[in-house]
């Protein structure tokens, strides 16, 4: 009997001390100091910082000919016209996981909450860039269910085709940048803008412009009304109003990081990119390009053999390996080998702290030439040739944006207007205004390439490397990323056959 009271008094003491330990537990293993919720701005700017267009090396500027690299393996893509499941998930990747995500979690938080309408809004309208920006890489994405696994227990969303993202997408942008409102709080802790609301709606505005003009071939009506309301609306015209992500050494633009680091000596500037400069003797090439004459290797790309001289610039060949690039290098003036083609300079246009520009003036501006001559806006021919000068002008100053060296003095850009091959000219419209935008969005991958599908211009010659598509056509969507096919596969394949299969050759929607 003693035993049974005595297991009984140790059974109790012991509860007694179990118990307080577990009452003083959660104290105890709380932190004092640690956020217990992240501001709402915080989780937007981290959506717009990763909104940076600084993932198309290896697809998109390489498919429109302006910078790619002569090396195979890890690097292959738009460069030798081929499926690289190492490379077509960066979109997926930066859009979809990052800027995605990050967005609707914003929505969520903020939707109900009047005292921060702007935040809710201003989140919306980077939502409808990312998604811009993924249906018209992929085709058919999540988009009514997107970014709901968290807040929705949404895991394997629906694939919603691309004329329905389009609807949502002109939708968004038209209520969400409607009901900014500069009377109430103002989000200044914002990286974009800093909560200027007048800026926020030129944004908005912007992208409504953009989204219209693709469908320009798919459905004339609806891109008219929505480019008219855009235009009415007041897009970016300025580069003071320019969409600008700035990076620094916490948050590095990618594009420079790669170029400044293993990939230093590896991509350069498309021949017809070049040609194309120099043809019109655009001041904009000694601005972007440095070629390293005589170099045989990375070690031999030196500030003592550097020359930003236009006329000294020569493009990497389109299609070249390593081996044909090297042959080719060799007949350049000064010899060498592929490492002795133009590069884009990487201690101006694209070092680590450089910024990168989701929306611009020159951008705006050429959309809205465009949009004069086909009647979507008033003022016919004499208003594009203004839009269309203006466009030119705004994107040659905002060189020196990048850095002073690649500034360009206002004289130059008035004797680059005056030659009379470079002015607007009845019958070629459509086909300036789309080089010219080729050459604005430089750098903006995902914009050049969507661009070009939609008008067509400029007029590029297939890359002749035979990879995974006919010879003589072009990359126009990348596939999807392994990673979504084995876990939303049922989802996936649903996309896949609307779209017409998951190849690379395949045309979205819009492109006509």
């Amino acid at each position: 009997m003693k035993k049974i009271i005595h297991f009984f008094l140790l059974a109790t003491s012991l509860l007694l001390i179990s118990t307080s330990c577990d009452n003083g537990f959660d104290d105890l293993n709380t932190s004092k100091v640690a956020a217990t919720s992240l501001d709402p701005i915080s989780v937007l700017n981290n959506a717009i910082i990763n909104s940076s267009p600084t993932t198309s090396l290896n697809y998109e500027m390489a498919i429109v000919q302006q910078w790619f690299t002569s090396n195979t393996g890890v690097n292959e893509g738009g460069n030798f016209n081929k499926k690289n499941i190492s490379n077509t998930p960066s979109n997926w990747t930066n859009y979809y996981q990052n800027v995605i995500k990050y967005t609707n979690d914003v929505i969520i938080r903020t939707k109900s909450d009047a005292a921060r309408s702007n935040l809710y809004n201003m989140a919306r309208i980077v939502a409808a860039n990312a998604f811009m920006v993924l249906t018209d890489t992929y085709g058919d994405v999540p988009y009514t269910e997107a970014g709901a696994g968290y807040t929705g227990s949404v895991f394997y969303p629906k694939y919603d085709n691309q004329q329905t993202i389009y609807n949502g997408i002109i939708a968004e942008l038209t209520q969400a940048t409607g009901a900014l409102d500069a009377g109430t709080k103002i989000e200044t802790a914002d990286v974009l803008y800093s909560g200027n609301i007048a800026q926020w709606k030129k944004l908005g505005y912007s992208l409504l412009l953009r989204a219209g003009m693709r469908l320009s071939k798919a459905d004339g009506a609806k891109a008219q009304a929505t480019v008219a309301a855009a235009a009415a609306g007041g897009v970016i015209l300025a580069n003071a109003d320019n969409a600008t992500i700035k990076h620094d050494g916490n948050y590095v633009n990618g594009m420079g990081n790669a170029v400044n680091g293993s990939e230093a000596a590896n991509y350069y500037l498309g021949a017809p990119f070049i040609n194309a400069l120099q043809s019109t003797n655009d001041p904009r090439l000694s601005s972007i390009a440095v070629r390293y004459v005589g170099a045989t290797s990375g070690s031999g790309q030196t500030a003592t053999v550097a020359t930003t001289i236009a006329a000294n610039q020569y493009g990497l060949p389109v299609g070249s390996t390593d081996g044909s690039a090297d042959l080719a290098g060799g007949t350049l003036p000064g010899g060498g080998t592929h490492y002795a083609f133009s590069q884009v300079d990487r201690n101006r246009l694209v070092k680590r702290t450089s910024p990168m520009f989701l929306v611009t003036a020159g951008q705006c501006n050429l959309l809205l030439a465009e949009a004069a001559i086909r009647g979507w806006v008033t003022g016919g021919f004499a208003q594009a040739s203004l839009y269309y000068n203006a466009g030119i002008t705004a994107h040659m100053n905002q060189m020196a944006s990048y850095d002073a060296g690649s500034a360009i003095a206002a004289s130059v850009i008035t004797a680059y207007l005056a030659i009379p091959a470079n002015q607007l000219t009845t019958g070629t419209e459509l086909q300036q205004i789309g080089y010219q935008y080729w050459i604005a969005s430089f750098l903006h991958g995902p914009e050049t390439w969507a661009n070009f599908r939609r008008t067509g211009f400029p007029a590029l010659t297939p890359n002749p490397f035979v990879g995974d598509i006919p010879a003589g056509s072009f990359i126009t969507r990348i596939t999807y990323p392994p990673s979504e096919i084995l876990v939303n596969g049922a989802n996936v394949q649903a996309g896949i056959t609307s779209v017409g299969g998951d190849a690379l050759n395949v045309k979205l929607w819009w492109n006509k």
